[in-house]
């Protein structure tokens, strides 16, 4: 391949995600792939090469978003607080995912989780958050990352279609995070 068909390709494939990550804004994760390939010039033979698959171009709309939710977990690692550090950073998780229409598609599991990079990434950035709350005694010592990321994208999908999604999340999960009885907080 010459080093213009080369560079050709990463237009196209620049100018597909920019297209993908307005569609799937407007229209979530069942975005058309056709209307993503007309509107950036390109045949959809170009659009399925470049993202095989609609999870492949769900998580790469959304990497930016995930790098995000990863740098903040290392930010919240040092915080005395290692239960309200872990709450912090899944609270910012569920309101990424109730946001970012189709990031909770694309972190949802299919069975084969090592395939699923945006949910890898998560989890590799997670795990020393819930490591440090389940050692302090914080959090039960079973619980995994991949529970908290299951739980952050169901709480995403089942408000997806309120009148405000963000607000009756952010309720849902406060509440999850309480616990049922009125004494518990945070």
């Amino acid at each position: 391949m010459s080093g213009t068909q080369r560079a050709d390709a990463r237009r196209n494939y620049a100018r597909v995600l920019a297209v993908a990550a307005d569609e799937v804004a407007a229209h979530g994760a069942g975005a058309s792939l056709e209307q993503i390939a007309r509107t950036a010039g390109v045949g959809s033979a170009t659009v399925r090469r470049h993202f095989p698959t609609r999870r492949a171009l769900l998580e790469a709309v959304s990497r930016q978003r995930i790098e995000a939710l990863c740098v903040r977990a290392l930010d919240l690692i040092n915080n005395r607080d290692s239960r309200g550090a872990l709450v912090d950073w899944l609270s910012e998780v569920v309101a990424y995912c109730v946001t970012a229409r189709g990031l909770a598609e694309a972190l949802a599991y299919d069975g084969d989780v090592h395939k699923n990079s945006c949910s890898a990434a998560l989890e590799d950035a997670a795990a020393p958050l819930l490591q440090r709350a389940a050692q302090d005694g914080m959090v039960s010592k079973d619980l995994t990352v991949e529970d908290l990321i299951t739980f952050a994208v169901g709480i995403a999908l089942a408000t997806a279609h309120y009148p405000d999604p963000a607000a009756q999340a952010d309720r849902l999960f406060r509440l999850a995070v309480a616990g049922l009885s009125p004494a518990m907080t945070r």
